[in-house]
């Protein structure tokens, strides 16, 4: 679309035979003309042809329109623009990805409807959204039926078009309801600051795309003054166990589910996330010697998301390493402590081939949160005092990791190793584990008191 201001508006013209009344103008070399039934309806294009003149407002050189007029000609209702976007997003993205784009737009595209008069009931609402307009590969597959199709015609039928959002007479209150809608749960209350940014992120680039297609001029949440709750990027030093409770938690674990030991010890001596720990094959296990130090590569991460998100049909997505380009790999030392549990867990197992995973649901399949989760519960129970059982303490699996990470940082290895080694960038691993870092009082308390009794002394 190639815009220009060189624009002429000429006097209206009549057709003597039909009666007709035409409006007539030129954009650069080339000439335009819209013929009308009668002169109220030719006069009044032709007015609005002159106020996006006067408003400085370039015409297109092909179709001689304005940039507000050809816009609206490209308007999409905001449910049409969502499904649009999550066909741009599906092929490439994770399942994780593709079920938090779904909740985010499932959430906000209730909001922005020009009437709730006849809004079907929230959960049927939420199904057609979330289970069908929102995933591309069941809504290939066709129409639903029953309440969830009167649902889905009610949705195309109400939603506002996108370039509703960016009427300066409109925008505020409509993106305004649009992120307070983001910023609760379903149930009503307030949803967590990380749940916010994640939503909100995606409406955003919803709307980005809509400039990307020449839909929008810019993006409308850019023009609205909204602060969105506060992230606590860092981890609760609460969570964080300590060597010696890690042991005793280990050690519960090891009493009811031998095998799942090594699977924790992963998370907590090697850095490792619960998906990096599923996908782990013996062929990543590259060395683990009978005294001293191993090392294990990591190639892949497969977390746990449903098998209808997945592209395999399965329920762990099986994915490269998190933040990494394809086919990356992460080396990372482990200690005789681990070495050992790994050593253990492979004459226990039944592991044999170099591809085999190491830890393994019921019938060989990847081990799923749904075993491994209950089973931490029962070992912290068992570990820890009813106190902290109640607390934050080790509350989840991902807190082991958690925990290596600040166990590392705090016995003094340099931050950019350890971010190596969790794979992390530097910036991210001293933001999110600021908090957690201590033991250096006493050396900052002695540098402070000599500069002081230097001052003193002046």
């Amino acid at each position: 679309m190639t815009l220009s201001h060189d624009v002429q508006i000429w006097k209206l013209a009549t057709r003597k035979r039909n009666r007709g009344h035409g409006v007539r103008w030129r954009v650069e070399k080339n000439e335009f003309s819209k013929w009308f039934a009668t002169y109220a309806l030719a006069d009044s294009y032709r007015s609005r042809l002159l106020r996006c003149t006067r408003k400085g407002e370039g015409f297109d050189t092909d179709s001689g329109m304005p940039e507000s007029i050809l816009r609206e000609q490209r308007a999409v209702t905001w449910f049409e623009l969502a499904c649009r976007y999550v066909d741009l997003k599906w092929p490439r993205a994770a399942a994780k990805t593709r079920t938090s784009t779904a909740d985010a737009l499932a959430t906000v595209t209730p909001v922005l409807v020009t009437s709730t008069r006849h809004m079907p009931e929230p959960e049927v609402l939420r199904e057609v959204l979330y289970g069908w307009a929102f995933h591309k590969t069941r809504r290939d597959q066709g129409e639903p039926e029953g309440d969830v199709a009167e649902a889905l015609t009610w949705i195309r039928e109400s939603s506002l078009k996108v370039t509703a959002l960016d009427e300066k007479d409109r925008r505020s209150e409509l993106i305004r309801g649009a992120l307070n809608a983001l910023a609760l749960r379903m149930d009503g209350k307030p949803a967590a600051a990380t749940t916010v940014a994640r939503k909100r992120a995606v409406f955003h680039g919803v709307l980005t795309y809509a400039v990307e297609l020449d839909i929008l001029p810019a993006n409308p949440i850019d023009k609205v003054s909204w602060k969105a709750p506060k992230v606590a990027e860092e981890v609760d030093r609460r969570a964080v166990a300590s060597p010696r409770q890690i042991q005793a938690l280990l050690a519960a674990v090891k009493a009811e589910r031998p095998e799942l030991a090594a699977f924790f010890g992963c998370l907590y001596y090697a850095f490792m996330r619960p998906g990096e720990a599923v996908s782990l094959r013996l062929e990543n296990c590259i060395s683990l010697p009978e005294a001293g130090w191993g090392r294990l590569v990591l190639t892949d991460n497969s977390p746990r998301v449903g098998a209808q998100w997945t592209d395999t049909g399965k329920s762990h997505d099986e994915r490269h390493l998190k933040h990494r380009a394809e086919k990356t790999k992460r080396e990372v030392p482990i200690p005789p402590v681990l070495v050992r549990l790994l050593r253990d867990h492979l004459k226990r197992s039944d592991v044999e081939t170099e591809d085999e995973l190491l830890f393994r649901g019921a019938r060989g399949g990847p081990l799923s949160e749904s075993v491994y989760g209950p089973i931490w519960q029962r070992a912290r129970k068992a570990a820890l005092s009813p106190a902290q059982v109640r607390s934050p303490l080790a509350a989840r699996p991902y807190d082991l990791r958690h925990g290596g990470v600040t166990l590392a940082l705090n016995a003094g290895v340099p931050a950019p190793e350890v971010a190596r080694r969790a794979g992390h960038s530097v910036e991210v691993l001293l933001r999110v584990y600021a908090g957690c870092i201590d033991g250096h009082d006493r050396i900052w308390n002695t540098r402070i008191d000599e500069i002081l009794k230097g001052d003193g002394e002046d």
